[in-house]
């Protein structure tokens, strides 16, 4: 036999379990650096991934779980922009928007004197489209005009409004109105006047 390992057998009990004891640490901490560690490191990055997978699921979740709420919101703001659209006309519809107007001026009884559409102004995301009137008729014909000019689908304003030549003819009053009617219409993109950039 090696005469090492007789001398190991020969050593007091307590000299032999304390290499045992050394040998049992040396194997510990072997397996702790080569399996366990490795292991463990792991086993935290799996368990923040799911937790960040988790999390996410959640708010998916009160995402979906939001959806018929969300899409109601959103048939609704389409229903206010289709409204808008129908209130703010784009450039094709303006003619047909001043022709309801004379339409209107003339379904009244009015006789239109000047109808003169001047130059645009445009603003932020629309432009004003100002028109100078000037129409003779009685004065029930021309409220019944404003009447009729407010129940456009169209948002049409009525400014500046002067009376002048008041008379009175065959036992009616008579008067020239003068005004200014302003529709607006919708820029669009290339349209919009750009920003100015901030310094």
């Amino acid at each position: 036999m090696d005469p090492r390992i007789e001398t190991l057998l020969r050593a007091p009990t307590k000299q032999k379990l304390l290499i045992l004891l050394l040998i049992l640490i040396v194997e510990a901490l072997i397996f702790y650096f080569l399996f366990f560690a490795p292991r463990q490191e792991e086993y935290t990055q799996l368990n923040e991934k799911l937790t960040v997978l988790q999390n996410e699921v959640a708010d998916k979740r009160k995402i979906a779980d939001n959806l018929p709420r969300l899409k109601r919101e959103f048939e609704l703001l389409n229903r206010d922009l289709h409204n808008a659209l129908t209130e703010l006309p784009n450039q094709k519809e303006i003619p047909t928007l001043l022709t309801g107007i004379t339409t209107a001026g003339k379904a009244a009884g009015l006789d239109f004197l000047i109808f003169r559409p001047k130059g645009e102004e445009p603003k932020d995301f629309y432009a004003a489209v100002p028109v100078d009137i000037s129409v003779a008729g009685t004065y029930y014909e021309v409220a019944n005009f404003f009447i009729s000019v407010g129940n456009l689908p169209r948002i049409v304003n009525i400014g500046n409004v002067s009376f002048t030549d008041i008379r009175d003819v065959g036992g009616r009053t008579m008067l020239r109105v003068n005004c200014l009617a302003t529709t607006f219409r919708f820029l669009n993109k290339k349209e919009t006047p750009n920003e100015p950039k901030s310094k």
